[in-house]
């Protein structure tokens, strides 16, 4: 194993969070029908837009995190409902935050490079990751631990590594006037889209690491 190999499966994740609580589970299952673009079709704002990730060592220890870029996307609304939209992220884009890294023997450039690499996330084969809503609900009454002000219930393909599953999650989505944007903040399993380090469930590689990886999405999207 090299060196950083477990601290680096630490950061595994996409998709943005802050430190804190543990985010609402999202739903993940086999891929669905895209939502058919209906209304107005707003371009995504990249430099507005960003994903941001975390993931831990078991038990909530030694958590990084960091962000991704959005490199472009669009959203669709009509009568004042999201009805549609999908987004890219750049994956060569991966930059672990070097607050999260507090080892003194420990980079976060290193870091960032064997994310990149093909151990993980394998960047010059994947270069990208998307995201394209599959259904827009509104949020049932209950849902614990999404972000605050969530309105409602999203449902998209997500593919990594070539691999794509559909998640649900809560969110909050805000149409004013020429404008869109959806928050959202849930936890994915890794394992799901089988990122793995370890050969098997019983290697240090892979136990020592959990499988939870929080995901933050913050998109704004306007009439160009």
């Amino acid at each position: 194993m090299k060196k950083i190999g477990v601290i680096a499966l630490a950061s595994l994740g996409l998709l943005l969070a802050s430190c804190g609580d543990k985010k609402e589970a999202a739903t993940a299952g086999q891929e669905q029908s895209v939502a058919e673009k209906k209304g107005e079709v707003l371009t995504v704002d990249t430099v507005a837009s960003k994903v941001n990730w975390k993931a831990f060592h078991k038990g909530g220890f030694a958590p990084r995190w960091g962000t991704l870029s959005v490199s472009t996307g669009e959203l669709s609304v009509a009568d004042n409902q999201l009805t549609s939209g999908e987004f890219l992220i750049d994956m060569k884009s991966i930059k672990v935050d070097p607050a999260s890294v507090t080892e003194k023997d420990k980079k976060y450039t290193d870091l960032e490079g064997h994310l990149k690499s093909a151990d993980f996330f394998n960047v010059e084969k994947f270069p990208t990751a998307d995201f394209k809503i599959t259904k827009v609900e509104d949020l049932a009454a209950g849902a614990q631990n999404a972000v605050e002000g969530a309105n409602k219930t999203v449902s998209g393909n997500l593919t990594l590594l070539g691999k794509t599953m559909n998640v649900t999650f809560p969110a909050k989505v805000d149409i004013v006037e020429k404008s869109a944007t959806l928050k959202a903040q849930f936890t994915v399993n890794r394992a799901d889209w089988g990122i793995k380090f370890g050969t098997d469930e019983t290697d240090p590689a892979e136990w020592m690491i959990s499988k939870d990886i929080e995901i933050g999405i913050d998109v704004k999207a306007d009439q160009k």
